[in-house]
Order: C-alpha cells, then structure tokens, then sequence
C-alpha cells in the first residue's frame, strides 16, 4: 500500500499550503478593516499617490518629472540628469539633488535608485503604513507567498499522484480509484487558488484595500489640464502617462552612456 503513504503526503501538502493562505486572507481583510475609518480621512498628496501606485521608484520618478516642468532639472532623452537649480523645496528634492552629487549631472537610472531608496521616501512609506493605505514590507508579500505555496502543493500532488500511478497495482484497487483519490487534495488546491483568484487578486503591492479607495477617489477627481493634473496622473499611472516624447525617453532610457551631454543640453 505504498500509494497510500503518498496520498497521506499529498494531503499534508495540501493541507498546510491551503491553511497557510487561508490565514493570510484573513489578516489581510481583518487589517483592512482596522484602518478603513482611518484611512477614509486622509488626503492623499501627490508623492503619497506615487508610492501607493508604484513604490518608491514611482516617487522618484514623480520628482523628476516636477522639477523638469519646473525647468529646475534637465532630463535628456539620452538618460542623464543635469540640476538646474541645487535648490530643493522639499525632502524628495533635495534627495534627487543629492543622489545626482556635486557634480549636478548624472546617469538618471542611478540617480532613480539612489531616490527611491533614500531617508525621504522611507519616512513616507512608513507614514502610509501607519495611516493604513500602504501594505506594510513585512506582509507585501505574505498572500503572494501563501497562493505561490499553494501552486506548488498542486504540482507536488500532481507528482504524488503520478507516481502512485507508476507503481505496480495492487490486486484490490485499481488505477482509476488510485487517481480518483489524489484528485481530491487536487481539488482542494484548485478551489483555493481560484477563491485567492477572486478574493486576494484585488490587493496591490504597495497600496491596502483602504489605499486603493483613496487612489480610485483621487482618480475621479482629477480633472481639467493644470500641472498638478498632469502630476497626479504620472503618480498613478507612472512614466508611460508623460505627454512629452523626450521627457519620457528620458525616463524610459535603459541603454548604455555613450557620451556626456552638454550642460545646456536636453
């Protein structure tokens, strides 16, 4: 009976994935419940839509962007920063500043990355998490991991059962009941992961529940052609919203330096 030793297994794996993302959901839906009255409160700013929408690149990205409006920063389509004025009016600014250096000119994919890990952009994340609107790091990726637990526990039952298959049969059991046995925890897993499907789909990387609210509120708001228009809708929409071709070449660049721009140069 040694198929049966591996159904036992197949169950356990089951089990324990199945469990694991059922908790996860529910921590989920029990944090946003906490914070729903909270969160329904807050105005959400402009860096704090960037980072609900997409992290803290978005953030640096929105920071760019402003101060390249602002003729304060020069973004070549070539891929470097170039500051105009070393002024920052605020801490995002001023970290952008700062990770382009004393030189005031720099690849923009280093510069990006140096932002979106700064003092500044933590100090918001941390706020956003402490309002409720923002998943916290620890958990951003527990449901994620639960439903990736649970897909591989269907291929581990898949084996299981494969196996089971392989081995000669026994004289009272046949091979269809011996399938018929391991496409039960089979189930079970497939029915999780489409519950997860259509319960946990909704919940981002960086934005809770309550988050989301906020973004889908601010989204309906915005309206009319003014800059912050336009800043709002590349915080939630990221580089592909900007209307300018060089501005978003900029942004977009990925490939090689090949030269040094001029200063003057965008």
């Amino acid at each position: 009976m040694f198929w049966v030793l591996l159904l036992l297994l197949a169950w356990a794996t089951a089990g324990i994935a199945c469990t694991r993302l059922c908790l996860a959901a529910v921590r989920a839906a029990a944090a946003d419940a906490d914070d729903h009255g909270s969160a329904r409160r807050h105005e959400l700013t402009l860096y704090e839509a960037a980072f609900l929408s997409g992290g803290p690149h978005r953030v640096a990205d929105l920071t760019m962007v402003s101060m390249a409006r602002q003729r304060r920063l020069l973004l070549a389509h070539t891929g470097w920063a170039t500051v105009v004025d070393p002024r920052g009016r605020d801490d995002m600014e001023r970290s952008v500043i700062g990770a382009i250096g004393p030189g005031g000119q720099s690849r923009i994919a280093p510069v990006r990355d140096a932002t979106a890990s700064a003092d500044a952009v933590s100090g918001l994340a941390d706020r956003l998490v402490d309002a409720g609107l923002a998943v916290p790091a620890g958990a951003r990726t527990t449901v994620a991991a639960a439903v990736r637990q649970v897909q591989l526990a269907s291929v581990a039952v898949l084996v299981l059962g494969a196996v089971a298959l392989l081995v000669p049969a026994q004289p009272d059991m046949s091979r269809g009941l011996v399938a018929l046995w391991f496409a039960l925890p089979l189930a079970l897993t497939l029915s999780c992961l489409a519950i997860a499907r259509v319960e946990v789909h909704p919940y981002s990387r960086w934005a809770s529940p309550a988050g989301q609210r906020l973004l889908g509120a601010l989204t309906r708001r915005t309206a009319g052609g003014d800059d912050r228009t336009y800043l709002t809708t590349v915080a939630v929409r990221g580089v592909r919203a900007i209307g300018e071709p060089d501005l978003r070449a900029a942004l977009s660049h990925r490939g090689r330096p090949w030269r040094e721009p001029h200063i003057g140069g965008a």
